[in-house]
């Protein structure tokens, strides 16, 4: 339970910091990028390596950086079904979802984790 509470202040503080970063930047369309995401994923690296040491923490930054790759193409195929298929977003995130699924467990798979 004290996990979840230091997860929930910290990761709030970091939100609220990134969310100060992203106002200051210019152009405003940087913003997004520090939204929750980067700030959350750096508090839950601090508690896995502060609970389970660097190996651990190792091992989740690994799968970190797997899920972004596979959410970016993920975001590509969505994007490219949007525009050219003029299907709705529903069909359209549906359809590329195992695309994400087989990214991920590729890279995995590939890294040997």
């Amino acid at each position: 339970m004290t996990e979840y509470i230091l997860r929930f202040f910290a990761g709030g503080l970091l939100v609220s910091l990134f969310a100060i970063i992203g106002d200051i930047v210019r152009p405003k369309s940087f913003a997004g990028l520090f939204g929750a995401a980067p700030s959350v994923a750096l508090v839950t690296l601090g508690i896995a390596w502060f609970q389970h040491g660097g190996a651990y923490a190792g091992i989740q930054a690994n799968a970190m950086m797997f899920g972004g790759v596979a959410l970016a193409c993920y975001s590509a195929i969505v994007c490219q079904i949007l525009m050219h298929l003029k299907t709705g977003a529903l069909t359209a995130t549906l359809v590329a979802l195992p695309v994400w699924l087989i990214v991920a467990l590729g890279l995995q798979v590939v890294a040997g984790v």
